[in-house]
Formats: C-alpha cells, sequence, structure tokens
C-alpha cells in the first residue's frame, strides 16, 4: 500500500511541475526544476523491479518480519532520495547510498535462504533458525546511517 502512495506521490509531483513549468501536461521540454523530478520520477522507476524481486525473495526464502521492515525503510529512502532530487542532486546521495545498503542486505538475505534450501536438500542440515535469529538482529543497524 505504500508503494501506491509512493508512487502516486511522484507522479502528482511530476504532472504538478509540468503543468506549473509549461502549461500543458507531461512535455518534456522544461525548466531544471522540472528535469530534476522528471529524473527522479525515472530512478525511482527503474530501481523499482529489483527491489520487488529482492524484497520478495528475501521474504518468502529467508524471514518475512527483517524483510517487510527493510522494504518499508526502503521506500522512506526513495522518498528522501526523491525530495532531496528536487532541492540539489548532492542532496540526493545519502537516500542513494542508503537505498543501496538496504537493497544489498536484502540480497544476501535472499542468497542466504536459498543456501539454506539447498544445505536442507542436499545435507539434510536446516539453518534457518540461526538465519532468521542473524537477520532480525542485523535489520535495526539498517537505521544506522
Amino acid at each position: 500500500i505504500f508503494c501506491v502512495f509512493f508512487t502516486a506521490f511522484f507522479a502528482y509531483k511530476l504532472e504538478h511541475e509540468s503543468k506549473h513549468c509549461n502549461g500543458k501536461a507531461f512535455q518534456r521540454q522544461g525548466s531544471s526544476s522540472f528535469d530534476r523530478v522528471y529524473t527522479a520520477n525515472q530512478n525511482c522507476g527503474y530501481t523499482y523491479p529489483t527491489f520487488l524481486a529482492v524484497l520478495w525473495c528475501a521474504g518468502l526464502l529467508c524471514s518475512q518480519a527483517p524483510a517487510a521492515f527493510a522494504g518499508l525503510m526502503y521506500l522512506f529512502v526513495r522518498q528522501k532520495y526523491f525530495v532531496g532530487y528536487l532541492g540539489e542532486r548532492t542532496q540526493s546521495t545519502p537516500g542513494y547510498l542508503f537505498g543501496k545498503r538496504i537493497i544489498l542486505f536484502l540480497f544476501l538475505m535472499s542468497v542466504a535462504g536459498i543456501l539454506n534450501y539447498y544445505l536442507i536438500f542436499f545435507f539434510g542440515s536446516d539453518f534457518e533458525i540461526h538465519i532468521k535469529t542473524i537477520t532480525s538482529a542485523i535489520s535495526p543497524l539498517l537505521l544506522i546511517p
């Protein structure tokens, strides 16, 4: 649900800036503020499929609670990135780097879940409890900037 609200917010800002700069809806040529909004919207749209893939894999294969927490954090970080991009481009850098760290965390959770599956399949060893404990302990560290 949060994804829909953030996507709608990004689209609203793009439409508002387009109408404000040109008087017509959705023309690519515009002021530098329109270009910043357009680029930020495109950047958020490009990373969204990757985010969804690692979020679902981490939640299904590893642990749902840390994956959900990281997913919510990622959405708020993308909001920070978008708003930072509307100012100067250097203001968006912390949001970008923070988002990369969250995607890496979700990716590592996915890899740990896949490795656990193969350990169960080939060797009969199940490390699911240990993996869930580690990811639950590490996920609050995502809050550290």
